[in-house]
C-alpha cells in the first residue's frame, strides 16, 4: 500500500528546490538571482498506529496532523 494517510489522504506533494547566486543587495550586492529550480518531493510524516475503530484494534496508516489533533483513537 502507498505512503497515503487513510484518514484525511494526506501524501507526497511535488515542489521545487530553488538555487540562488549572488549577493543578497542588504548586504551591498546586485541581489539574489535564480539560477536552478530543481524538482523535488515532499513526503508527509506518515505513521503506523494501532487504531482503535468500531471496537476492534487495527493497524493504520496516519499522519501526524491527525493523531495531534485526535481524529483517531490509539490504541
Amino acid at each position: 500500500m502507498s505512503n497515503v494517510c487513510e484518514i484525511c489522504g494526506k501524501g507526497r506533494i511535488v515542489g521545487g528546490s530553488i538555487t540562488r547566486r549572488g549577493l543578497a543587495k542588504k548586504k551591498g550586492g546586485i541581489g539574489m538571482h535564480v539560477v536552478k529550480n530543481n524538482k523535488r518531493v515532499f513526503h508527509a510524516n506518515i505513521q503506523t498506529v494501532k487504531v482503535k475503530s468500531g471496537g476492534t484494534v487495527a493497524r493504520k496508516k496516519v499522519c501526524t496532523a491527525c493523531i495531534r489533533s485526535e481524529k483517531v483513537q490509539k490504541a
